[in-house]
């Protein structure tokens, strides 16, 4: 049976007894090596490779994991029981598949499949990585990690996304528990980078090393606490803050939306960047830390909070708290306000990855590794004649401005990205760009020349016009497979640079080498007839 996943992903499945090709015939995709061992020494996974991954459970926590996986490239296996799982695993891909497009410009890979497995065995057999994300009861998760354990393969780590429970009892009923770990992730997992690793007195330290590793291939940030405890650390400061909200809605002080305003619009706003003892440190201005200490520790002894109390939940408080959330929804459903959700955190994602801090620091290597490996991955293709294709875009619909077609920011994003593409191809990756040295566009000048719409597929044909140890000359022309001829034309001049200079520099002797193989190969071109072109009209002066 399977399971179309709107937007063009690869289909959601029901595996058949003895099935053991993890692709549909619906959306395939070949990849090198994918019906082979992808396992490095010990079963060390690099992340650059597909591997299997089994999921235990199919809720909010492990439909998150399944689109995170999958659209890093990764083939998923899951195990739940409840007849709803396949419609979760839907929306999760979908919202996981939206909100990465919007996040990165990077090529992501191609997406891998989610199978929906008939028993724990099956889903975990040959699998890297079981990620057991079942109902938070002991028993329960106890139950399914040692069934993993005794059908998974030797080498797989098992890790729980147990939000609280300590990793030494989960493991209890475990074969290899040294194998074994949590996992905690945050959600929307798709999309927020913190995983919580937390081991046990029988974990061994290579298996904290093998799962940071993997995890760090799928965009995340892993936490690694240095002993059990629980909650663990970011929930156990949640859960100070939820009682102290509790309390404030409990004492009639404040409504669920107005406790939400005191954090998004103050405090939530430095979090995502600074987090809180970084962010008191510029609270105690050049003295630092110490000052502010002696300045506001003596508030602590203060009795402002009820942090070692909790409100007695009883039907009253409990019927407040619902009443008050529902107006703050304004009727928007849960899938309205998952959309602004997504949308917010990819916002504030992108603003952090172009300041490279925090959890952008994240999204930076993310993006990197995404282009670095489509660089590997993928050889230029050749026109008949002598252009070179290097990049190829979709048009989406986020696109199309009040007229109806591709608004013309995003002609030049395009040709932008084209650039790029260009760049990696003679070697501008991330070792390089580590040296301190790249190359800056200083001038472009773009021609629009016809419509492109929603749907329409874009490609770029790149010439080289010229280049010397320091500059760089390239002319692209916007192709679409709707209509004949360019729709766009781009011409660039770029200088290289070394940043810690602030002055150009010669290139390298690998880039000028390539760059003179592509000059070579396009020598024979014409000359472009809108090259050195510029905005013309009768109240342009004469040059």
């Amino acid at each position: 049976m399977t399971c179309a996943v709107a937007d063009g992903g690869a289909p959601l499945r029901r595996a058949a007894a003895g099935d053991h090709d993890h692709r549909g015939a619906a959306g395939d995709h070949d990849r090198p090596g994918d019906d082979h061992d992808h396992r490095g020494a010990a079963g060390d996974h690099d992340g650059r490779t597909p591997a299997t991954i089994a999921l235990l459970g199919a809720g909010v926590i492990g439909a998150g994991w399944a689109a995170r996986f999958a659209v890093h490239g990764h083939d998923v296996r899951v195990f739940d029981p409840a007849p709803d799982a396949a419609q979760t695993l839907e929306r999760a891909l979908a919202a996981a598949r939206r909100a990465w497009r919007r996040l990165t410009l990077a090529p992501l890979p191609a997406q891998g499949s989610v199978t929906l497995a008939g028993s724990v065995a099956e889903a975990v057999r040959g699998c890297e990585l079981v990620q057991e994300s079942a109902p938070e009861r002991e028993e329960l998760k106890r139950e399914l990690l040692a069934q993993a354990a005794a059908a998974a393969p030797p080498h797989a780590l098992i890790a729980s996304s147990t939000s609280g429970l300590l990793p030494s009892r989960l493991a209890s009923d475990m074969s290899g528990p040294e194998r074994f770990l949590v996992a905690h992730p945050f959600n929307p997992v798709y999309l927020l980078p913190l995983v919580e690793l937390c081991g046990c007195t029988q974990t061994s330290p290579e298996t904290i090393r093998r799962a940071a590793r993997l995890y760090r291939s799928v965009a995340m940030r892993p936490l690694v606490l240095r002993r059990e405890i629980d909650g663990f650390i970011a929930d156990r400061l949640l859960e100070a803050l939820w009682r102290e909200a509790l309390w404030l809605v409990a004492d009639e002080v404040a409504t669920t939306e107005e406790i939400d305003d005191a954090i998004r619009f103050g405090a939530g706003l430095r979090w995502a960047s600074m987090g809180t003892f970084l962010t008191y440190r510029l609270g105690g201005g050049e003295a630092g830390m110490r000052h502010f200490m002696a300045q506001f520790g003596p508030a602590l002894a203060l009795p402002w909070s009820h942090l070692t109390d909790v409100p007695q939940l009883d039907e009253e408080l409990i019927d407040r708290i619902v009443r008050q959330s529902d107006a703050q929804a304004a009727g928007r459903s849960i899938a309205e306000l998952e959309r602004i959700r997504d949308d917010c955190l990819v916002a504030v994602l992108r603003g952090l990855a172009g300041e490279r801090f925090g959890a952008g620091e994240v999204v930076a290597l993310a993006e990197r590794n995404l282009y670095e490996r489509a660089a590997a991955a993928a050889a230029p293709r050749t026109l008949a004649d002598g252009r070179l294709v290097l990049h190829r875009a979709l048009v989406a619909p986020s696109w199309i401005d009040y007229n109806g077609h591709m608004t013309e920011s995003r002609y030049l994003e395009v040709l932008a990205d084209a650039t790029d593409a260009f760049l990696r191809e003679i070697g501008i990756l991330g070792p390089y760009i580590d040296t301190g040295r790249s190359y800056y566009t200083v001038e472009s000048h773009l021609r629009h020349l016809a419509e492109a719409h929603a749907g329409d597929r874009l490609t770029v044909a790149t010439r080289l016009l010229g280049h010397d140890a320091k500059r760089l000359h390239l002319f692209h022309e916007l192709l679409s497979d709707e209509r004949p001829g360019p729709i766009a034309t781009g011409e660039h001049m770029l200088l290289h640079v070394d940043r810690a200079a602030g002055r150009t520099t010669p290139a390298g002797e690998e880039v000028l080498a390539r760059l003179q193989q592509i000059a070579d190969a396009q020598r024979d071109l014409p000359w472009p007839d809108a090259a050195g072109g510029q905005v013309r009209g009768p109240w342009v002066p004469a040059p």
